[in-house]
């Protein structure tokens, strides 16, 4: 039904929009982390950047595209990031302004959050607690949609076909005049999953099949943009999302658990602009649903906020706000709910010459006891038309889970937010076609929170202090010569996260690597192009990890490699059409991202993009 309404939008002629007024663009302003993230640094894939990946997970982009590791626990399996060092709970993720995060877990899975949803990837990198609020201690990921209008129709079908069974399929519509957007994307996969991989846990390692690894996901996302007037619009989104999932089980273990993830989440947004400012008001609700072994969870939140944006002087920009947060949570084991209330201003300063100054501040209360100011500071210095530099420093925090404070038995009220202090600075040197950008980071973070046993249960406390510096190296390429371009894209990102004494902690733990932190990564990508040929071709690496906090057990780094080829915008009748064929794991490299889950070897996959 949905695919006929769109057909039927795509190929009606009697559409007239010579009768319709023409409107006046309003202008609004960019996200906080944007206008008011001076001397931050940030990377951004856009719709087209996004195209090869459209039937993948948030997991594949960030571990082909990012310095961010991605620990996984197999294909289709819980995947979280490790950023800077700090834990999976310490990046904060986002959809269209509202946090996704599970308030019991205080994390999400990335492989369950398909891309197809996305116009729009921001990756914003270290604790900026002033700006995004909980969580972001590491950094924080932004999936938004762009409104559009005045657009020809469009209708598109995406697939994918590839190795061990994968099937995905996607449909992308969007409509729109004058004064109305309307924008939809369904999708469906199957993977069984059903790769070969070598068993380490049995005498002479033998060769089997993966049974209990399948993983299916269906969901759709609604976006209607509506401009009421010159100055008011209206942006509003839905988004289901479910997954169906067998547990890969570790090497030598039988064990057949399952879980389905069900997600509801809604996004409204208003934008009021007047002659020198933006009043901005938004509201979320996200409900996530979890049956494991068919044991339900389920969490609910509520947001409100309002944004008062003020550009009343040229050389300086202030936006004052405040967010109110109603979280709740029903588990086999407790229910409970909490109310945050968060205030907060950011000042832009840019009167001094080839300077811009940023200055921000948070105050966040939750259960009756107030957090401390949060602030950052940021600066951006043009020191020539080839050089940038850049500079922050800022405070993260995150509040204790729900888990955390009340799961029984072992849940323990009365701890303290985790907190960090990051500061940073770097240097981005552009000439002509060449771009390179070094940062060194250095942070701290207290009160992190680990879980240990006290007798027979086990409960979270304070206990662990850890320090993490880090340099980040990344440089671009582009040329062209004739018909062909070229972008030629490597980094290297050497990471140091390591436990500080602690007299509760075996002095074995003292000064050592965290877990599954690897200290040095690199990537490297070759993409040529001609006319509507398209060839590229990847390669990550990921050292050794240790997956004890004694450095005990050693994991091998590895080295993975894919490639691409594609064929664009070729024409079919009324139809344009792209074929691409991809192989993952190209050498069919045998690793392990964590210990005894093996991952897949090489595959293939072929994409078709039909464009009605």
């Amino acid at each position: 039904m949905m695919l006929f309404v769109w057909v039927m939008l795509l190929f009606d002629q009697k559409v007239e929009k010579a009768d319709t007024l023409l409107l006046q663009e309003i202008q609004i302003e960019a996200p906080a982390y944007q206008t008011y993230g001076q001397g931050k640094k940030r990377i951004s894939w856009n719709k087209e950047e996004l195209k090869s990946y459209k039937n993948r997970s948030l997991a594949d982009l960030l571990a082909e595209k990012s310095p961010v590791f991605i620990r996984q626990y197999g294909p289709g399996m819980l995947a979280s990031p490790n950023f800077r060092g700090t834990s999976a709970g310490h990046t904060a993720i986002f959809w269209n302004g509202i946090p996704i995060n599970s308030p019991s877990l205080g994390q999400s899975d990335l492989s369950i959050l398909p891309l197809i949803i996305a116009d729009q990837i921001d990756l914003s990198y270290g604790s900026d607690g002033a700006l995004l609020g909980n969580e972001s201690l590491g950094g924080a990921v932004h999936l938004s949609t762009t409104p559009q209008f005045n657009q020809s129709p469009n209708l598109s079908i995406l697939q994918e076909t590839g190795s061990f069974g994968k099937f995905h399929i996607g449909l992308e519509g969007s409509y729109s005049t004058e004064k109305i957007g309307i924008q939809t994307k369904i999708y469906h996969q199957n993977n069984p999953n059903e790769y070969s991989y070598r068993d380490f846990s049995e005498v002479g390692s033998p060769v089997k099949k993966q049974d209990h690894a399948a993983f299916q996901q269906q969901g759709f996302q609604q976006d209607v943009h509506w401009k009421i007037n010159t100055n008011q619009l209206l942006k509003t989104s839905y988004w289901w999302n479910k997954a169906n999932r067998e547990i890969q089980p570790i090497l030598g273990s039988f064990i057949q658990d399952t879980q389905s993830d069900e997600s509801h989440r809604i996004s409204l947004q208003y934008f009021i602009q007047k002659q020198n400012s933006i009043l901005e008001f938004r509201s979320g609700w996200v409900k996530d649903s979890q049956y494991f072994n068919q044991i339900k969870n389920e969490t609910s939140s509520i947001f409100f906020n309002s944004d008062w944006s003020i550009h009343h002087f040229s050389d300086w920009e202030f936006r004052l706000g405040g967010r109110v947060s109603l979280n709740s949570g029903n588990f086999s084991s407790y229910s409970a709910r909490e109310t945050r209330l968060e205030t907060y201003q950011f000042i832009n300063f840019s009167g001094i010459k080839h300077v811009d100054v940023s200055f921000n501040l948070r105050q966040l209360k939750y259960e009756n006891q107030w957090v401390p100011f949060i602030p950052s500071f940021g600066l951006n210095w043009k020191l020539s038309q080839e050089f940038l530099l850049k500079a922050s420093f800022g405070k993260g925090f995150k509040i204790p889970t729900l888990n955390d404070r009340f799961w029984e038995p072992g849940g323990n009220p009365n701890l303290l937010p985790e907190e960090s202090w990051q500061g940073e600075m770097g240097v981005l040197w552009q000439k002509g076609s060449l771009e390179s950008q070094l940062t060194f980071y250095g942070m701290e973070v207290d009160n992190w929170i680990i879980w240990k046993p006290e007798g027979s249960i086990w409960t979270p406390q304070n206990l662990r202090k850890v320090r993490n510096r880090g340099i980040e190296w990344e440089n671009k390429l582009h040329s062209s010569f004739g018909q062909n371009k070229l972008l030629f894209f490597w980094s290297y990102t050497f990471t140091h996260s390591v436990n500080l004494p602690n007299p509760e902690d075996p002095t074995t733990f003292w000064n050592q690597q965290l877990p599954y932190t690897p200290r040095h990564q690199g990537q490297a990508s070759l993409k040529l192009s001609k006319s509507k040929f398209t060839f590229q071709i990847g390669s990550q690496y990921v050292g050794s990890r240790a997956t004890t906090l004694d450095q005990t057990r050693l994991l091998k780094g590895y080295f993975l490699s894919q490639t691409q080829l594609g064929l664009d915008n070729l024409n079919l009748g009324p139809f344009k059409y792209t074929i691409q064929f991809r192989v993952q794991n190209l050498f069919n490299k045998e690793y392990q991202v964590l210990y005894l889950r093996p991952m897949p070897g090489r595959s293939f996959h072929i994409n078709l993009s039909i464009q009605l």
